[in-house]
């Protein structure tokens, strides 16, 4: 399947199980801290950050496989040193990890994105790009898709990050922990905004995030223990009488146009690689030796 609205027909085709698409939040989530800074305007949730406190909340279950989305509409003006995050996460020292890090601005300065995958405890894979739009002005789709062959970041559906399991090459890969899905907003004026040289103007407080479009299309499972991984894998991967849609063979890497929109994000708004960074990393990290995704 080379076409991008293949790829998006299987996603909304194939959904079979455990899935919810469309919900509203408190079906999906409840407010984690601070539930004073949040509030609803309609089909509107806005998390508000001030110099008491961020705010952030998380899935009502986990999950393992598949795919979360989120409709955001990012601070508005001079939103220097604030950081508003999507993410998967498992629990525990050694857990696995999928951020979306939206990075605040000085007025009139590109929004950047920072993405980050961690694997059994261990990050530091950083990758950052400036959007090719305005997130502050209107909405726009952030989804992360999991399978047991990829992870992929998209924004309004076009892939920005790919981190293929290269285990046949002794890496180690995210799918046999459970994730719950999460977001929230805070202050990291230490290292948020050219690398903690801008700091929060609080003057221009309260900063608000605001969401809409909750979708979970995913594997629901019930606990994150170490007992229960292997069960959860089994319980969420497809077998010779239960097919998932995630599992698809057309959904195991990208499509061809897929890819070409890849190479267009790194090629014109990709502003930092962990695997260019020589000087943090003596020797290449492994996957980007052996990472297609990664080359020009």
């Amino acid at each position: 399947m080379s076409t991008m609205s293949g790829f998006l027909g299987l996603f909304v085709g194939l959904m079979l199980v455990g899935l919810s698409a469309s919900a509203e939040f408190d079906q999906l989530f409840q407010p984690s801290w601070a539930f004073d800074h949040f509030s609803y305007e309609g089909d509107q949730l806005k998390l508000k950050l001030d110099k008491f406190s961020g705010a952030g909340f998380g899935s009502k279950t986990k999950y393992m496989f598949g795919r979360v989305s989120i409709q955001l509409k990012l601070v508005e003006g001079d939103s220097a040193g604030t950081v508003t995050a999507f993410y998967m996460s498992s629990e525990g020292p050694n857990h696995n990890e999928f951020d979306f890090e939206f990075l605040g601005n000085t007025t009139g300065e590109p929004y950047s994105v920072q993405t980050n995958v961690y694997v059994n405890g261990v990050g530091n894979r950083e990758q950052r790009l400036n959007l090719w739009f305005d997130p502050t002005k209107e909405f726009h789709s952030y989804s992360i898709f999991w399978n047991q062959r990829q992870v992929v970041f998209l924004v309004d559906d076009t892939p920005i990050r790919v981190h293929t399991n290269l285990e046949h090459k002794g890496i180690p890969y995210p799918k046999d922990q459970a994730m719950g899905v999460y977001s929230s907003i805070w202050n990291a004026d230490d290292w948020a905004t050219q690398g903690g040289r801008v700091k929060t103007d609080w003057s221009h407080a309260p900063f608000v995030a605001t969401y809409r479009g909750f979708e979970i299309n995913a594997c629901e499972c019930g606990g994150g223990s170490v007992a229960s991984t292997a069960e959860n894998a089994s319980k969420c991967s497809s077998s010779e009488d239960r097919k998932y849609w995630w599992d698809e063979p057309t959904l195991s890497e990208l499509s061809v146009h897929q890819s070409h929109q890849l190479k267009w994000v790194r090629a014109h708004h990709m502003v930092y690689d962990y695997c260019a960074d020589t000087a943090r990393f003596a020797a290449t990290p492994a996957e980007c030796v052996h990472h297609r995704h990664y080359h020009h």
